[in-house]
């Protein structure tokens, strides 16, 4: 018994093991939906039920394997239909006979039998008339109670099959889709393996499909697949996107089509291979054939797409050019086909906002499918790649406040200048003056970087709402006042910074905006080329500031010309720049950000002449996300 027992567990690790290492199938071959006369078939049969529920004698279909015998108990998969369809509508429509048989045949199946029953609860359960009339679809939910207990009863009661729910698996397609989500998960003591295709609007939103998403862990398998043309894609997205917040494992599958049959056969095709065997959850991102369109993309366009490992595919129409490259930091060659469209897909992305550039025969331009926004100097194309924990930027049902574009004339260049300001929620219904944080972009970027890259607004609406930040003003500036980056950065650059700032811009908002004028009630912040402006002049200028902010960045180590007078100045002040600043924030993107050695030195000086701060940590270097999460951090410590 034991030879027996250890056998058994060195099969099916070795099993599981070939699984992790092979190449996964993401798409059922040609002919995978034809019959083969070669091949041991099973077979279809229509069976009666006594339904307690219901009040009535119910049909439904069942499916037993080649080689059947009734000597073995069997796993179960019960299997839904659409709302025109009945007991018959996978049968005469998504051939899953033919389909397992083949799969059987390939030795690619665990024998399973396959109940096809009539999801409409109801004595007149034909799909005539007006199959969208309320009671009709109000029996859908219906079936819920007939499934769990006049249905499984009896196909546990007369046929052998195992009746513990590691045995038992649900799928449907479209409305069957919904009940799959609804019956599945509301009923995690009953099924271990879960598959929605293309699942109606009959889906419970997350919340109330699992209000603790942590059971759901429990699960064998939990597919959710969807055809990219499907209008009904975003009741598999809002799932997927609430399992992937709270780690729950499952497949999100996006293949080509529509809200077919062509989809439909497929998903049956790839789900039903994954059942009651072991599973490597660890590949679950790695089976989806497409991506979802980026949230960056110019409307309707359907490339980039994000696959759901945060790989990118890009495809792009350029007959003529004789090479096509995506430029994400690392260049990735594009290959063409015979119709003149490029492709490639890349490695995994990290999270948040990443410009890029279309480089066609060597010349860099902004990919015409993607938003443009002002960085590297110039216009370049941008890429959001969503992650679990980007909720605190997303658009929200709150009271949102507003970004306004102003031009005013600084005394200080001589010059028509602009700022973008954001005014929190309910500002011009009010006669509250708020405070203000001036804050600053980076080198290669402008006062739109905040706002558009940063999503400054959303960051703020959502915090004020939740009481975790006070309603303030942020005045976004254009730091470039000599040539701008950090090409011709020295100590008279930031001069005329600190004279723009002084002059210019808060002079404009004091007049223009309803604010408080004292010190307590100003903050400064930047990020890399901001945040040294911010080092200069808002440690220069304690008296006007009460807070600080310095985002990826530090008074270069290696420039002594320039850091080492702000040094000096500092060691003199020291007791005057504690005592007037009530926050002084430095904050890096991890090891790899290119400013954290700087910064390090830095705070090793501050330290030595017992300036005092606090720092933080985010991981992901120099970019948006990191910055992202520095305002979101930075701003709920501000006036209080």
């Amino acid at each position: 018994m034991i030879k027996k027992i250890t056998l058994l567990l060195f099969v099916t690790l070795l099993s599981y093991s070939f699984m992790s290492g092979q190449e996964i199938e993401k798409h059922a071959p040609k002919g995978f939906d034809k019959a083969k006369s070669s091949i041991l078939k099973g077979k279809i049969d229509s069976i009666t039920y006594p339904s307690k529920t219901v009040g009535t004698d119910r049909k439904a279909f069942i499916y037993t394997p080649p080689r059947f015998t009734k000597s073995k108990r069997y796993p179960v998969l019960y299997l839904l239909h659409g709302i025109g369809g009945d007991e018959k509508e996978w049968y005469k429509n998504g051939a899953p006979a033919v389909i397992l048989d083949n799969l059987y045949a390939e030795g690619k199946l665990e024998p399973m039998i396959v109940v096809m029953p009539n999801g409409r609860a109801m004595k007149n359960d034909r799909a005539v008339g007006n199959i969208f009339s309320e009671d009709k679809v109000a029996s859908f939910a219906s079936f819920e109670k007939d499934l769990l207990n006049d249905l499984i009863p009896f196909v546990e009661k007369n046929f052998k099959v195992h009746k513990d729910k590691k045995h038992r698996a649900i799928a449907g397609l479209s409305m069957g889709g919904g009940q799959t989500l609804n019956f599945g998960l509301g009923n995690l003591d009953t099924f271990s393996w879960v598959g929605a295709f293309s699942s109606a609007p009959n889906t419970k939103t997350p919340e109330e499909l699992l209000p603790h998403p942590e059971k759901a862990k429990e699960l064998e398998v939990l597919w959710i697949s969807c055809g990219d043309a499907d209008g009904l894609m975003p009741f598999s997205k809002r799932t997927s996107d609430y399992l992937n917040t709270y780690d729950v494992p499952h497949v999100f599958y996006i293949e080509a089509g529509g809200h077919d049959f062509e989809v439909w056969k497929n998903d049956l095709y790839m789900f039903s291979q994954l059942l009651f065997k072991p599973v490597n959850e660890s590949l679950f991102n790695k089976y989806s054939v497409l991506g979802l369109p980026a949230s960056t993309n110019i409307r309707n366009s359907p490339y980039p797409q994000i696959l759901t490992d945060k790989r990118v595919i890009f495809k792009t129409k350029a007959p003529d050019a004789k090479q096509l490259q995506i430029d994400l930091g690392k260049k990735y060659d594009m290959v063409k086909d015979d119709e003149g469209f490029w492709t490639v897909t890349t490695d995994s992305i990290t999270e948040g906002i990443h410009y890029y550039s279309l480089l066609i025969d060597g010349v860099a331009v902004a990919d015409p499918a993607s938003e443009s926004f002002y960085g590297m100097g110039r216009m370049a194309s941008g890429i959001e790649i969503p992650f679990k924990g980007d909720d605190y930027y997303s658009l929200k049902d709150v009271p949102h406040g507003d970004i306004r574009i102003n031009n005013y004339y600084s005394e200080a260049s001589r010059s028509w200048r602009e700022m973008y300001v954001y005014t929190p929620p309910g500002y011009d219904g009010s006669t509250e003056k708020y405070p203000v944080l001036y804050l600053l972009h980076g080198g290669g970027e402008d006062q739109r970087g905040w706002a558009n890259q940063g999503k400054t607004n959303l960051i703020l609406d959502n915090l004020i709402a939740e009481n975790q930040a006070k309603p303030m003003i942020i005045a976004m500036l254009d730091g470039n006042v000599s040539a701008g980056g950090l090409g011709g950065f020295n100590e008279n650059s930031l001069k005329a910074f600190e004279n723009e700032l002084k002059l210019g811009a808060i002079p404009f908002v004091e007049n223009k905006y309803r604010v408080k004028t004292d010190a307590e009630s100003r903050a400064l912040a930047g990020l890399s080329m901001g945040g040294l402006q911010t080092l200069y002049a808002g440690i220069q200028n304690t008296d006007i500031f009460s807070s600080l902010g310095v985002f990826s960045s530090g008074w270069f180590a290696n420039n002594d010309e320039l850091s080492g007078p702000q040094y000096t100045f500092m060691k003199e002040n020291t007791e005057k720049i504690n005592s007037n600043l009530d926050r002084f924030f430095i904050s890096m993107g991890g090891k790899e950000d290119i400013a954290y050695q700087n910064c390090q030195v830095m705070m090793e000086k501050f330290d030595e002449m017992g300036i005092e701060y606090e720092y933080s940590e985010y991981p992901g270097g120099h970019s948006w996300p990191v910055w992202r999460h520095d305002i979101f951090k930075f701003a709920q410590l501000l006036f209080k």
